[in-house]
């Protein structure tokens, strides 16, 4: 995975990374293995308080680009609409919290 850019969000307490992922010779990278290589790539970052956006996967081309999140705490993540922590629920340890309008 190459990080294309990545910015501290301080006022919505969150780094932001946008990401490729070049997989030649493997199926597309599921939201689990991406979220898994993000945590590496930000060591010490909490795997609850990640989430995974827009990511999009060129037609015949061995490439996925996404957007990954990651937030410095649950209360900041309450941002997040109610079907992104739906999305990421069967990820995470505990109950996500609920926030966000849909």
């Amino acid at each position: 995975m190459q990080i294309n850019e990545r910015t501290e969000n301080k006022l919505l307490n969150r780094i932001e990374i946008s990401f490729s992922w070049k997989h030649d010779g493997k199926t597309t990278p599921s939201r689990k293995e991406v979220m898994a290589l993000v945590k590496t790539l930000e060591p010490g970052s909490n795997p609850d308080l990640i989430v995974v956006k827009n990511c999009d996967t060129r037609f015949g081309q061995p490439l996925t680009t996404g957007l990954a999140y990651i937030y410095n705490s649950a209360e900041a993540m309450a941002v997040e609409p109610a079907y992104i922590h739906s999305r990421h629920q069967e990820f995470r340890s505990g109950a996500a919290p609920e926030g966000g309008d849909e």
